[in-house]
């Protein structure tokens, strides 16, 4: 219990003195997270608060206090020293050694993990395009071998950055660090740094790039071998390895992966700098906690006024969780505030409609209530019965807000692209529970085809892509065409990942089907870990695909904001689909209540020495999480 209180008492320093307070605590079973509930009692309002502990749902009510609880009002105060940050950073960029680019280099990449490269877009835009021109030959991409970047660990940074803005780079510029026999040497092992540089640069790999496979595999192995064997490594050392191959950055949210790094320091940068950037990112981070408060009191206020969780008490109802997808996908720009609230808004009914399929609805039903869906009238769901004429209803008004509101702003009205997404989305889940009634599951590739739309990704992002304004008022359908590879790919990539086995999901009753399931059944006699080792290279070939649609089109700034958050929503899978024994997310929770609630130091200090005491332990640990993860 101690812990629960202490996780809300900056509740406690936001209240005035003149406040009433009243705390119960509650657990059902031994085996249940504790419930605490605090209820505030102010002159003219009464406030509750409730947290569940190491659950992903507690309840949010509107409060005034809830604003208080990152310590905000200093924030304003302290705006000057907010913006003298942001100069000072620019200063270090532009006037690093001219003669020394790495140290650019290694700045940007610390700008980028921290969140903040949004601040300094345009110089980064700037350094990259001088390093580009000053690395290739007049002949048109072939790099010198210049002083930045000979070194293994120089170049794999500069090709993952360049990568990363669009800049094209073959893959084959590698075969400096190969020997006659084709293969990367044996003697860069000795280079840990280096190995973990390649292993971030090959997972921006595009499809056919088999020297960047190769780059993948020596260099995981090499790093695994490291932490099995040496005794002689650091304890740092190794935490970094193992960070690096559990949590690479392309395919992870830096943000919520390096958070140590804010408390604790960032490799590679120096002491000033790294004073400076680690200030710069935890008033960011403050500063973000506020809008991330108000906006999931938003979501959590609408959301209760549906009153759909008391009405289909077994399905999910997690607003937190629900937020969560739109706040990492959108945590670059703070602006975008109305897309993170009506992209929750659409989430929460994907996953309400999800189990209305799975747990409610008869056959018949489920057609009518499609069809009412597919025709966008009201007056089609007269027989079903009322909790699904008010599904439909949340449905149908919900999107048409959505649509207007994205109509006043960007000038193109696109409801019908939504209505036909949300049609499709339920057709999907129709075609899904004709297959359960049935019994008969269909091929793998049928399958998986009908479960990209089934994922919900494509509803989400089709909106996001109006939302964003992308094409403009007379492109914006034909620039969604251009993006309907980008949606499959993260689509297909949700759709394995749920499948994959470790999505216990909520206790919900509901059977789903797998694509394990029918892999197995088109190939007789293969096992569970052929079925897993093939989602798994399906998953690898997605991400090549998804790789090659956002770097190498890079064009105007909305499309570039809708291919960062489409990666964004691919690199949010595994943390919203690892699931523990007990369906819970330990590990997003973490990252979580890092995003949203004020951690000290001193709390992230005694776990570093806990988790480094037994350098030995740590080094096999380390290695069995990620032989564990990667198979």
């Amino acid at each position: 219990m101690a812990s629960s209180i202490s996780s809300i008492r900056p509740l406690l320093l936001a209240c005035s003195q003149n406040t009433r307070m009243e705390f119960t605590a509650t657990r059902t079973i031994s085996s249940e997270p504790l419930r605490v509930e605090c209820v505030c009692t102010a002159a003219k309002a009464r406030y509750k608060w409730s947290i569940a502990d190491h659950t992903m749902a507690p309840i949010y009510h509107d409060s005034s206090t809830l604003f208080q609880v990152t310590g905000m009002s200093q924030l304003d105060e302290h705006s000057t020293d907010y913006e003298r940050k942001i100069v000072n950073i620019i200063k270090q960029l532009l006037q690093s050694n001219v003669e020394n680019p790495t140290q650019r280099l290694a700045l940007i990449d610390a700008v980028q993990r921290m969140g903040v490269s949004s601040y300094f877009e345009d110089d980064v835009q700037t350094i990259l395009d001088q390093l580009y021109i000053d690395a290739a030959s007049p002949g048109g991409g072939v790099l010198h071998a210049s002083s930045y970047t000979n070194t293994l660990c120089d170049f794999s940074l500069f090709f993952r950055l360049m990568r990363q803005h669009g800049y094209y780079i073959a893959a084959d510029a590698f075969n400096k660090f190969m020997g006659k026999d084709g293969r990367f040497t044996r003697k860069l092992g000795q280079d840990i740094k280096g190995l973990m540089e390649l292993y971030e640069a090959s997972q921006l790999s595009f499809e056919g790039e088999i020297i960047l496979d190769e780059a993948a595999t020596f260099s995981s192995m090499i790093l695994c071998e490291r932490l099995e064997a040496d005794d002689d490594l650091p304890a740092n050392l190794c935490r970094m390895i193992a960070n690096t191959l559990r949590h690479p950055y392309h395919k992870t949210i830096a943000r919520l992966t390096e958070k140590d790094f804010f408390l604790n320091g960032y490799k590679g940068v120096t002491t000033e700098r790294e004073k400076t950037l680690r200030e710069l990112a935890m008033m960011d981070l403050h500063k973000g906690r506020r809008v991330y408060h108000e906006e999931l009191l938003q979501v959590s206020k609408w959301w209760n006024e549906l009153g759909l969780a008391q009405k289909l008490k077994l399905a999910r109802n997690q607003p937190l969780k629900w937020y969560t997808w739109s706040m990492v996908s959108l945590i670059d720009d703070l602006s975008l505030s109305e897309q993170r609230v009506d992209i929750t808004k659409s989430i929460a009914l994907i996953y309400l409609i999800d189990d209305m399929f799975d747990l409610y609805g008869s056959l018949d039903e489920l057609n009518i209530f499609t069809e009412a869906v597919t025709r966008w009238d009201f007056a089609a769901t007269e027989k079903l019965p009322d909790y699904m004429k008010m599904c439909y209803r949340a449905l149908h008004d919900t999107i048409n807000e959505i649509g207007y509101r994205i109509f006043q702003k960007e000038g193109f009205n696109p409801i019908n692209s939504l209505k036909a997404s949300w049609a499709s989305l339920c057709n999907a889940f129709l075609v899904e529970a004709k297959w359960l009634a049935s019994g008969n599951l269909p091929t793998a590739d049928v399958y998986l085809e009908n479960g990209k739309i089934s994922s919900g990704i494509p509803v989400v992002l089709v909106q996001l892509f109006f939302s964003l304004g992308v094409g403009g008022v007379n492109g914006s359908a034909i620039h969604l065409n251009e993006t309907s590879q980008l949606i499959s790919s993260v689509a297909t990539i949700l759709r394995l990942w749920d499948d994959l086995g470790s999505a216990k999901d909520e206790n919900q009753d509901g059977r789903d089907g797998s694509y394990i399931e029918c892999y197995r059944r088109d190939n007789p006699g293969s096992s569970i870990a052929q079925a897993e080792k093939r989602v798994i290279d399906l998953i690898e070939t997605e991400w090549k695909i998804l790789n090659k649609e956002c770097f190498l089109c890079l064009d105007d700034f909305s499309a570039s904001t809708f291919k960062r958050a489409s990666l964004d929503f691919a690199r949010m899978v595994p943390l919203m689909y690892s699931y523990d024994n007990n369906q819970r997310l330990p590990v997003l929770e973490e990252y979580v209540k890092f995003m949203l609630f004020d951690r000290t130091t001193k709390d992230t200090e005694r776990k570093r020495k806990q988790t480094t005491a037994d350098t030995s332990t740590q080094k096999t640990r380390e290695v069995n999480a990620w032989l564990h993860i990667h198979g």
